[in-house]
């Protein structure tokens, strides 16, 4: 059993544990991921290690609750404990000394796995550019240890509800005609998001690392569920990733993916929330 140490509400949907996990904090590194499950009848949820403390043997995991399964995980409280917590799994990111500016770009929940991301580049000496975006105010966290580990923040929300109004890709735009020496860029958070930040830059002529979230079972490259597509060759997000290149992904593939249990998602969201109300149907 792994307990939970701390719960912290990012949000009314967004929600941080920090899981006790020695072994696996021991030997993390930035972009990597791990695989929980809450109990034996649990889902594998597979979740991007936003931080991790040596000393303490603490992971840091932050989620959003949208199916079933998150829900679930979302009602544990500090205390609790998971049953199993597999890790770190994948490939660390690739962290060099780059002779300009970096760029770190992190939408919605994605601005948690790309901390980690920022302090290792900073950690190695560049320049680091952050750039964090969400719907609105209530959806941002983190903009303290973004700034903390970045030598410039510039935080956006869609509907201007806090700081500058518009798409994170608004800002990178900007942010390469300031940098036209911009060396690199990492991309985190929902697909859609990170395909528009790789076809922004792909003219720019600026390489951009994207983290895969594909569908994803055992973490071992076995079951396949986590495939995408690269430069034309099948690639496994548990093994050969989550980090690609992203002028290579594609895309329009990865989202079709990514729809294909959508139903099935639904009609166990729909008997969690019914077994939650009694097993009222709902018609009397």
């Amino acid at each position: 059993m792994y307990p939970i140490v701390r719960k912290e509400i990012l949000s009314a949907s967004v929600k941080l544990f920090d899981l006790k996990a020695p072994l696996v904090a021991a030997k993390a590194k930035a972009g990597q991921f791990f695989i929980l499950r809450a109990d034996e009848k649990g889902e594998r949820i597979p979740l991007t290690i936003a931080d991790f403390d040596r000393e303490q043997g603490t992971i840091t995991a932050i989620f959003q609750e949208i199916g079933a399964g998150t829900r679930l995980l979302g009602r544990l409280e500090a205390g609790d404990a998971v049953l199993d917590v597999v890790g770190p799994l994948g490939v660390p990111s690739e962290i060099e000394r780059f002779d300009g500016p970096v760029a770190v770009v992190g939408g919605g929940v994605g601005i948690a796995p790309i901390y980690p991301i920022a302090r290792a580049l900073k950690e190695a000496g560049n320049r680091v550019i952050a750039i964090i975006g969400a719907r609105n105010k209530e959806l941002l966290f983190w903009e303290e240890k973004m700034a903390a580990v970045s030598d410039a923040l510039i935080v956006c929300t869609d509907d201007g509800s806090y700081g500058r109004k518009g798409f994170v890709t608004d800002a990178l735009k900007d942010l390469y005609e300031a940098n036209k020496d911009l060396q690199r860029v990492w991309a985190i958070g929902p697909m859609p998001m990170m395909r528009a930040i790789a076809n922004t830059t792909r003219p720019m002529g600026v390489p951009t690392i994207v983290s895969m979230n594909p569908l994803m079972l055992d973490g071992t490259g076995m079951c396949g569920a986590c495939r995408v597509l690269v430069g034309g060759e099948t690639k496994f997000a548990c093994v050969d990733g989550p980090e690609f290149d992203g002028h290579l992904v594609d895309f329009d593939l990865a989202l079709k993916r990514l729809a294909i249990y959508r139903d099935e998602e639904k009609r166990a969201l729909a008997a969690l929330e019914h077994h939650r109300e009694g097993g009222r149907c709902g018609c009397h």
